[in-house]
């Protein structure tokens, strides 16, 4: 029977015919009526029973593939981020890695994980965003020399104009103080998103309120595209910060900023947290016109995605 099984199901298995990673289309009942049709009673926990001995199971999808991970200039561009990051620590001026973490429902809902307790936190049923309180936006920020995260939450959309202005907070709040003489800023984040190379707002907004209202000289480095999974903020900090609220309800805001400013780590992790009440519009564009004004310089090396953006005349006499 296992033969006819098997003639059954080989025209039909999916998967590497090499490898050990195959399943097949029919039911497990498609199969038992296949083989009774050719003289042979089996059950569909029978026919279970056979193809396990044989290396089928029951599989989910197994999310291994990224899908730039055979981009011709990936490699070229992780080489060259080592490269920035080397130079600007070798001068003393500081890096920050930049990426926003999974927006929160805030409000009486099941937040994932376990929480030591004698009885289970009662929150809704459904996480109907109707039912929310608001939904917060947390733009986390690695300060990569000094170990420090920050991470900025708003209240309204996730937008570039929100994301630089996290940045901009940084600097007013923590970086200007902890690097007093630099002038020049390194930021590593992903090639899509609202921080990615594409959004003109973003570049626009870089110089505006970092680069022409601080008086930075900026560098940007983006992450190869289809790579944002290997983004080093989600382990160095987005996931203390999960960890730290696991099974916790966010049920206000400040209940959100009061986990976050308290997550830590073995070694030395320490994190501040602020909200950023301003309305930002999704939509917003930038016309050519405005384009051709920001003084923008891509590298030799990856245009697409390394670029330094330097203060425009109001910058410099702001220096």
């Amino acid at each position: 029977m296992a033969t006819e099984l098997l003639d059954l199901v080989t025209p039909e298995t999916a998967g590497d015919p090499m490898g050990q990673r195959k399943w097949v289309r029919s039911s497990l009942r498609q199969l038992s009526h296949g083989l009774a049709q050719a003289g042979y009673a089996a059950s569909a926990p029978t026919v279970s029973r056979l193809l396990k001995k044989h290396d089928y199971a029951l599989r989910v999808n197994v999310q291994e593939q990224e899908a730039g991970t055979h981009h011709p200039d990936r490699d070229t561009q992780f080489h060259h981020i080592e490269a920035q990051k080397a130079a600007f620590a070798a001068a003393g001026y500081p890096i920050i890695r930049v990426d926003t973490k999974q927006k929160e429902l805030i409000g009486d809902f099941k937040n994932a994980g376990q929480t030591w307790c004698q009885r289970p936190i009662e929150v809704n049923v459904h996480d109907f965003p109707s039912d929310a309180l608001g939904r917060a936006v947390p733009d986390g920020i690695d300060d990569v020399q000094r170990n420090v995260g920050a991470v900025y939450v708003g209240a309204s959309a996730d937008t570039p104009e929100f994301a630089v202005m996290a940045i901009a907070h940084w600097w007013e709040d923590i970086g200007g103080s902890a690097y007093p003489q630099a002038r020049q800023l390194l930021i590593l984040a992903d090639a899509g998103g609202s921080n990615g190379c594409r959004p003109r707002l973003w570049t626009e907004q870089l110089q505006r309120q970092l680069c022409d209202r601080l008086g930075l000289s900026v560098t940007v480095c983006h992450d190869p595209t289809g790579c944002s999974k290997w983004n080093p903020i989600e382990p160095r900090l987005f996931s203390h910060m999960s960890l730290n609220w696991a099974g916790q309800p966010l049920r206000t805001l400040e209940t959100m900023l009061s986990y976050l400013r308290g997550t830590t780590t073995a070694t030395g992790l320490r994190v501040t947290a602020s909200l950023i009440e301003d309305v930002y519009e999704t939509g917003k564009r930038v016309a050519d016109a405005v384009m051709k004004t920001l003084q923008v310089e891509h590298d030799v090396v990856c245009p697409q995605w390394n670029y330094t953006i330097r203060p425009g005349l109001r910058g410099a006499l702001a220096t």
